[in-house]
């Protein structure tokens, strides 16, 4: 049974997709933990709700990036996580936190890395003009939203979107993705080797909305 740690900033809607993924599919895994950067943190209220474990390691109270990131990885550490997921996790992280979490730390960013990192995507999208936008799951490296891609889903961009609209559309997308993603980890369905991650069963790794052809 892998022990599943998911980090979150704000409501955790990626967060709640994967944990009832978790339950309905019967991963050979359990959400040992959920913790925020922030009190009000909506996401920590729901996942208590499910009588899943919570903490906060506030930022704030902490006097640099190092001192937090230490805080941090002490707090994910007494839950033994084989696995821990980024969802909405608005920190960047230190060389020495992702080094020590390496090849078991994966992250959600909605564009279609490596187009459009770092924040407002969608807006970058949009003034890009391009006809498609999407989520991408990769493993975490030092870079910000860089790292081995394990899978992408890719939604149409419309004549008449406007940054929410493209929002919605991607974000219903990543709610089907990241649970995709951390259940192949879980079942030991991925092999990373070289800066590329392939699905052991031939799985695509690449999900397509409906809307588009």
């Amino acid at each position: 049974m892998k022990n599943i740690v998911i980090l979150l900033s704000g409501r955790g809607s990626n967060m709640r997709s994967v944990v009832q993924a978790c339950s309905a599919e019967a991963w050979p895994a359990r959400i040992a933990a959920v913790i925020a950067n922030r009190p009000d943190a909506e996401g920590l209220a729901w996942a208590a709700a499910q009588g899943l474990a919570t903490a906060v390691v506030d930022h704030r109270a902490h006097a640099d990036r190092e001192a937090f990131d230490a805080a941090l990885a002490a707090e994910i550490d007494r839950h033994q996580p084989d696995l821990l997921l980024l969802a909405g996790f608005m920190r960047i992280l230190t060389d020495g936190f992702v080094r020590h979490y390496a090849g078991r730390m994966l992250n959600i960013h909605p564009s279609l890395l490596p187009a459009f990192p770092g924040l407002h995507t969608h807006r970058q999208a949009l003034a890009a003009g391009v006809q498609a936008a999407g989520a991408t799951v990769h493993f975490v490296t030092p870079q910000l939203d860089h790292g081995p891609i394990v899978a992408q889903a890719v939604v149409p961009v419309r004549p008449d979107d406007d940054e929410a609209a493209l929002a919605a559309r991607v974000l219903a997308a990543e709610h089907r993705l990241y649970p995709m993603a951390a259940r192949w980890f879980v079942e030991g369905r991925l092999a990373l080797a070289q800066g590329r991650v392939r699905q052991l069963d031939g799985a695509s790794q690449l999900l397509w909305d409906g809307g588009l052809g």
